[in-house]
């Protein structure tokens, strides 16, 4: 078993607190994913895990012992940084062994364990090589065998694919989760790359100013966001926020004017909602329909066609801007007069403290 616990955690830097009473809860083989903007705290929180910063309140709890003031070299628990801080006059082999000669670890021993898990990172044919001589994948997966080899409770990650090239991190991506599975280890990752978290995550955590926003599985923050914050840095392209103005409450839902003059009815409760609100409706851009009457006109003046798919950028009649994405086929010309169309059905409202209002009838 291997499960990790924050009670109320916090962290200070004199007066300045960045870690604002985290509570969170790591299972059993999870794949949990740290993420956020820059200077929301995440890596903060890895280090205090690790034992690198020190925890100025609350707990840490790790298989059941609290580890608050346990040394990190005895937590059971092993870091992987964004740099692979590699030994550049050592092969490979006296790499990952290195941690294991230092606690005295019989050199067969060492041989062993180096050699299983170049075995599962595929580097057992580049054990001789230095680090000069390996690509930058290479030598993640070296920095990533160093851990291997200690057997930890759990692995933590630190941005670990943010200097590798757009290509190789897809690679790289992909052998960490077959990683997870072969180990069927704890992991907890910290990325800014919210593209990393949805692909990689049993769990998603996302931070915002020291502070958990919401915590869940990838499509159930994408389905179901807390808030504003959440439903913009989840899903990319990220999701049109229009200011609207509640014109009814009802059973069926709450009726709101766009900015274009049109109402519709977006299936939610009311919670706080009251005629004459202020609130914010959201909607993400697959959910855009280009057709022949939507309650929005305008001009589409960028298109990115990525092959499978379009995405334009559209100025409307009303003065507001939204993205939509389209099938990469689509024909629609630049800079002539469209209509837009949305479903109220997948449309999100937040209300003026920026909090999401209950669907009455929650997506899949």
């Amino acid at each position: 078993m291997a499960n990790l616990k924050l009670r109320d955690a916090r962290k200070s830097y004199g007066a300045a607190e960045v870690i604002k009473g985290i509570d969170l809860d790591v299972e059993d083989r999870e794949f949990v994913v740290f993420v956020g903007p820059s200077g929301c705290g995440k890596s903060t929180l890895l280090r205090m895990i690790a034992g690198l910063e020190k925890i100025t309140g609350g707990d840490l709890i790790i298989d059941g012992t609290r580890a608050n003031d346990v040394d990190p070299s005895e937590r059971g628990l092993a870091m992987v940084f964004q740099s692979y801080a590699l030994y550049p006059h050592m092969t490979v082999a006296e790499n990952m062994g290195f941690a294991l000669k230092i606690a005295g670890v019989s050199p067969s021993e060492r041989e062993r364990k180096v050699g299983d898990a170049a075995r599962v990172l595929e580097l057992s044919h580049l054990l001789e090589r230095r680090p000069k001589d390996l690509s930058g994948g290479q030598r993640q997966r070296v920095a990533i065998g160093r851990a291997i080899v200690r057997n930890p409770k759990i692995f933590l990650f630190d941005e670990p694919l943010s200097n590798l090239d757009a290509a190789l991190r897809v690679n790289m991506r992909l052998e960490l989760m077959r990683l997870h599975e072969k180990l069927a280890a704890t992991m907890i990752y910290v990325t800014h790359d919210q593209i990393e978290a949805m692909t990689m995550a049993d769990k998603i955590v996302v931070l915002s100013g020291g502070r958990i926003e919401q915590v869940g599985s990838p499509l159930d923050l994408y389905n179901h966001p807390a808030n504003i914050f959440v439903a913009g840095f989840i899903g990319s392209p990220k999701m049109n926020m229009l200011p609207v103005v509640v014109d009814s409450v009802g059973p069926s839902g709450v009726s709101v004017v766009l900015p274009s003059g049109a109402t519709v009815t977006v299936p939610v409760a009311a919670g706080t909602a009251q005629r004459g609100a202020n609130v914010t409706l959201g909607i993400r851009p697959e959910h855009i329909r280009i057709g022949q009457s939507g309650q929005f006109e305008g001009e589409a003046i960028i298109a990115e066609r990525l092959g499978g798919l379009t995405i334009f950028h559209v100025d409307t009649a009303s003065e507001t801007s939204l993205v939509v994405q389209t099938d990469g086929a689509d024909p629609t010309p630049l800079h002539t007069r469209i209509s837009l169309q949305i479903n109220p059905a997948n449309c999100y409202l937040f209300d003026v403290d920026g909090k999401s209002l209950a669907k009455l009838t929650r997506l899949n």
